[in-house]
């Protein structure tokens, strides 16, 4: 575990010598490339209807809100509850 930790760092700073980014921003932009990779597979199975808002939401560790931002960024339809109009129906 060690060794391969250790093999990333190299890379990582490798990498830093030859671009002019900084450690970090080599990590964020790693962080966020993993993160986008795993919201496209679950908008794939979400479009399928093999999991629901709950589910996606638990699995990427982010609010529902968060959640259907990224669906109207990448335009894909969605079922939208007025709550307030349930509210004056009681």
């Amino acid at each position: 575990m060690k060794t391969n930790l250790s093999n990333i760092k190299t890379e990582i700073e490798n990498y830093t010598s030859t671009s002019n980014l900084t450690e970090l921003q080599v990590v964020e932009k790693l962080k966020d490339y993993y993160f986008n990779k795993k919201v496209n597979e679950n908008l794939k199975l979400y479009k399928k209807g093999k999991k629901k808002v709950s589910e996606v939401t638990k699995d990427l560790k982010i609010s529902p809100r968060k959640f259907y931002a990224i669906l109207e960024k990448k335009k894909i339809s969605y079922t939208k509850y007025n709550k307030n109009k349930d509210a004056e129906q009681d």
